[in-house]
């Protein structure tokens, strides 16, 4: 095998379909559109999930839920996560302050405190929400909670 006899797999390669050249290609005339009717004009482009006239789907299935503009998302913070930052950053006090700046969290989170794990040290935590059972676990070692 040489440069100059190679050639591509027998059927691999398919001459273009030259379109609206003339009657003598076979395909002149309609240009392979048939004939009349809105697909065989320029410019045609039918409506996504267009069926035809027929109801489409998303219009025939029942509509399900809603989404509440009031709800308010937070942040859940662990007291054993509580007690890693305070550990790492040698704190007594956690707010949303110390929290955004080591890159707890982001600067409009709002933050709630959640009663899992242990806690060692006394914390005074200042935060936007917080767990009963988190609060009494805070309040267990002398710390206290504010809620911001």
């Amino acid at each position: 095998m040489e440069l100059h006899n190679l050639k591509p797999a027998k059927g691999s390669v398919k001459k273009d379909k030259r379109v609206a050249r003339g009657q003598g290609s076979g395909r002149g005339g309609t240009s392979t559109r048939g004939h009349k009717g809105a697909k065989s004009r320029s410019g045609y482009k039918s409506k996504r999930n267009f069926e035809g006239g027929q109801m489409p789907l998303q219009m025939r299935l029942p509509k399900r839920g809603f989404k509440n503009i009031n709800r308010v998302t937070y942040v859940p913070i662990n007291v054993e996560r509580l007690q890693e930052v305070a550990d790492k950053y040698s704190l007594t006090t956690i707010d949303m302050n110390t929290l955004v700046s080591n890159g707890i969290v982001r600067k409009n989170d709002k933050v709630k405190i959640l009663g899992n794990g242990e806690l060692s040290t006394k914390l005074d935590v200042n935060v936007h929400a917080c767990s009963a059972t988190a609060k009494a676990i805070i309040e267990k070692q002398g710390g206290s909670v504010n809620i911001v």
